[in-house]
């Protein structure tokens, strides 16, 4: 019987005895658990890369205004922008998690990775690394698959839904993915991944999910760009041995812990936080009337 993914303990122990490596883990789990061959698997892994990176393209050449207009082509402006913060790798990875993200917004083709709210994130991080690494596709793909593994234990401990669990449920395990997948790609090992995984939700714990006139747009977008930036710096701590001290299965623990006892209105509901705001509140009611006054007479009686 294939590994279950109830823990990552148990995903190392499970590794260690079968000689297998963290992704072949996850390859067995999908034969056998969705009845996929492995070609199926990397088919399926190639065509959703090819979806992120268009995505990404998408996102940064064509017109990426929202119906509602909170959006409005930031991914470009922060891309096109003459001085870096710190530098342009740094603008370029900030830009793609945007352009990725306001594609979703703007109801373009993405993929849900692990949700449509945090869709910016895995691409930002993954292209960038490629680029500046020259990593090969294959091993982009190997670390799309570790990073399913990591959301299938943060989906039974925890949540990876906005509505259950908040925006730390969302971006925080997109993130988490994002942080393991380059700590794979550099060469880490299976005690760097998880303490990687482990600092990066650390530092997204109690995140809310306030969605402004309960589009994901405001402020899902610019939360993307922040998660990849933590992704990558949770990264670097992990791969230099600096220990996250309370173990990763602990740490996703405490983040359901906390999404369990989180208030209503700020698990996507928009009844709290910036969606609660004098400002939210007036674009609110603005895309609603807009929304009421498109449509055809027959349906609005």
């Amino acid at each position: 019987m294939a590994f279950l993914f109830e823990s990552f303990a148990s995903w190392k122990q499970y590794s260690t005895e079968k000689n297998m490596s963290l992704v072949q883990v996850v390859v067995e789990y999908e034969c056998t658990q969705k009845n996929r061959t492995e070609k199926e698997i990397w088919d399926g892994l190639a065509r959703a890369w090819d979806v992120m990176k268009d995505a990404v393209q998408t996102g940064l050449t064509e017109d990426m205004t929202s119906r509602s207009g909170m959006i409005n082509n930031g991914a470009k402006k922060v891309y096109n922008y003459p001085t870096p913060v710190l530098s342009k790798e740094f603008q370029n990875l900030i830009s793609r998690a945007l352009a990725a993200k306001e594609v979703n917004s703007c109801m373009g083709r993405i993929v849900a990775a692990p949700t449509a709210g945090a869709s910016g994130i895995m691409p930002g991080v993954l292209y960038t690394l490629q680029e500046i690494h020259h990593v090969d596709d294959k091993k982009i793909l190997e670390a799309m698959l570790l990073a399913a593994g990591i959301a299938l234990i943060m989906e039974q401990k925890a949540s990876i839904a906005g509505a259950v669990g908040g925006c730390q449920a969302e971006t925080g395990t997109a993130a988490a993915m994002g942080s393991g997948a380059i700590v794979y790609c550099m060469g880490g090992n299976t005690d760097q991944i998880f303490n990687a995984v482990a600092i990066t939700v650390q530092c997204m714990l109690g995140l809310v999910c306030d969605p402004v006139a309960g589009l994901v747009e405001v402020p899902c977008v610019v939360r993307n760009a922040s998660a990849a930036a933590i992704a990558n710096s949770s990264a670097q701590i992990g791969l230099a041995n600096v220990s996250s001290v309370i173990p990763v299965d602990e740490v996703i623990e405490a983040m359901g812990e906390i999404g369990a006892s989180m208030e209503t209105r700020y698990k996507e509901t928009a009844l709290g936080g910036l969606a609660a705001t004098k400002t939210g509140q007036a674009i609110s009611k603005r895309v609603l009337i807009r929304d009421i006054e498109v449509l055809p007479d027959e349906e609005v009686k």
